[in-house]
């Protein structure tokens, strides 16, 4: 597949993934304190079952796109060490794999009923700060 396409797609997958992360830790967490407990459990619930049937295409697109670059950049991957380029990518496929990881986890624990507010929280927390180190990463290896 065409290398843009693959860019594009990427690009598209981690909007939405991105997006709803940071919506959900940065928007959702700032209102709260402003939304009685009870509106906020049925809101946080709808957008658990809205993310969950969204989530694992978007995803799809995005590593699936990821994969598909990583591969034409497999020279550089196999010596990961010998440039700048090639360590931020290696840094970044690392954290994108510790994301699904994560998305893993989440919905693991989501089918068993044992997701909390607070393991769910960690969660978001956690991969926020990872897609941050992604994004600055992405960007560090075009300079």
């Amino acid at each position: 597949m065409h290398y843009g396409l693959l860019l594009l797609l990427h690009l598209l997958g981690a909007i939405v993934f991105a997006g709803t992360v940071f919506f959900e830790v940065v928007m959702l967490e700032g209102i709260r304190r402003h939304v009685p407990r009870v509106a906020m459990l049925q809101v946080e619930r709808a957008l658990g079952n809205r993310a969950v049937r969204i989530m694992p295409w978007a995803l799809l697109v995005l590593y699936s796109a990821g994969l598909g670059m990583a591969w034409q950049h497999r020279a550089v991957l196999a010596q990961p060490w010998q440039s700048s380029f090639g360590i931020l990518l290696t840094l970044k496929i690392a954290l994108a794999l510790s994301v699904f990881a994560h998305f893993v986890t989440a919905m693991v624990w989501r089918r068993r009923g044992v997701m909390t507010g607070s393991r769910s929280r960690r969660i978001h927390y956690s991969v926020f700060a990872h897609v941050l180190m992604i994004v600055v990463l992405a960007k560090a290896m075009i300079y």
